[in-house]
């Protein structure tokens, strides 16, 4: 995977500000190695870049879903090398995406506070077609998937057309349940001579970080072999 192109130019003071922790958390994540060191420049100034920040929101993310930094420690480690902040990000929500139904009903305001950035009428659009956003009963009022909001949001400068998310979700749709259908069979045969409900959920607990993670690897190592073999073809 490649690698930003964009140089760190951010202090220890600024990133912190910008992940929303300390400084002493900063240098903390850095002496057990969750964090890669900064970039030393004039005067012995480090400086960090997104990649930095995205890594730090990951740690967050995973902390929040209950995780140790042992636990941190070894996710952290089975990463792939070289990863940029894009990929980071979409580790990030994946890892939100194990916790249970984050949706959350806000006001537009609020809707816009937490994207970080003002949203037009087309922009919400495109958060429907995602299923990240939709109309709640009350006029004025979102129900929002926290979890993947942010992600949400950065495809909403990626330019494609609005048909083609719409698209590109139902054949995500489409292959996603007949995967977790096809899994929820091999659980069952797993658990069949138990007949516990318990047993069940627990597997399932234990298997879900497992399973999504697999899925994105796969995902993305496929995504690339088609668009080298679509190029190799346009060639």
């Amino acid at each position: 995977m490649a690698t930003d192109i964009e140089e760190p130019t951010l202090t220890v003071d600024e990133l912190a500000a910008r992940a929303g922790v300390t400084v002493r958390t900063v240098r903390f994540y850095g002496t057990r190695g969750l964090l890669p060191p900064p970039v030393i420049g004039p005067r012995r100034v480090g400086h960090y870049g997104q990649d930095h920040l995205s890594r730090l929101a990951l740690i967050e993310e995973l902390q929040h879903q209950g995780m140790t930094l042992a636990a941190i420690e070894r996710y952290l480690q089975q990463l792939p090398e070289g990863l940029s902040a894009h990929d980071l990000a979409i580790h990030r929500a994946v890892v939100a995406s194990w916790a249970p139904d984050s949706a959350e009903e806000v006001s537009r305001a609020e809707l816009v506070r937490r994207a970080g950035r003002p949203l037009g009428a087309e922009d919400l659009d495109r958060l429907v077609a995602m299923s990240v956003v939709r109309e709640a009963a009350d006029p004025g009022t979102y129900r929002v998937d926290l979890g993947l909001l942010r992600l949400g949001v950065q495809l909403l400068d990626v330019p494609i057309a609005h048909e083609t998310i719409l698209a590109a979700r139902t054949v995500l749709l489409k292959h996603t349940r007949a995967a977790a259908h096809e899994l929820s069979l091999l659980f069952r045969d797993e658990v069949s001579e138990r007949e516990s409900v318990e047993a069940m959920k627990d597997l399932s607990a234990h298997m879900q970080p497992l399973v999504v993670q697999a899925l994105l690897t796969t995902f993305q190592r496929s995504l690339k072999e088609e668009l080298r073999e679509w190029l190799t073809e346009e060639s």
